[in-house]
């Protein structure tokens, strides 16, 4: 995916290499996430990103959209991967 196709403010599920990844475009950095949540697998993607905070659609549980803390419950986190933004706009992630 190119940085252009994700706006400031939006997530987009995508796959790379076979895995389920959340990017999340918040004030022009992006962030990858694993599109799960912890609590029960749901789809993160079906949830509600006001730009700061990720919340899930099932159970509502909130997470903090730039570190993947958990914000309620707080004693959890969304697994995370690296990403970064090549020249040419493209999104990469690494899936270690």
């Amino acid at each position: 995916m190119r940085l252009d196709e994700l706006w400031e403010g939006e997530m987009a599920g995508v796959e790379v290499g076979g895995e389920k990844v959340l990017l999340m475009n918040i004030d022009g950095d992006v962030r990858a996430y694993r599109n799960r949540c912890p609590h029960q697998a749901w789809a993160l993607d079906e949830g509600d990103f006001d730009g700061e905070t990720l919340t899930c659609s099932r159970h509502m549980w909130v997470f903090d959209a730039r570190s993947g803390s958990g914000v309620n419950p707080d004693n959890c986190r969304l697994a995370s991967f690296p990403c970064r933004v090549d020249e040419d706009g493209t999104i990469r992630v690494d899936l270690g």
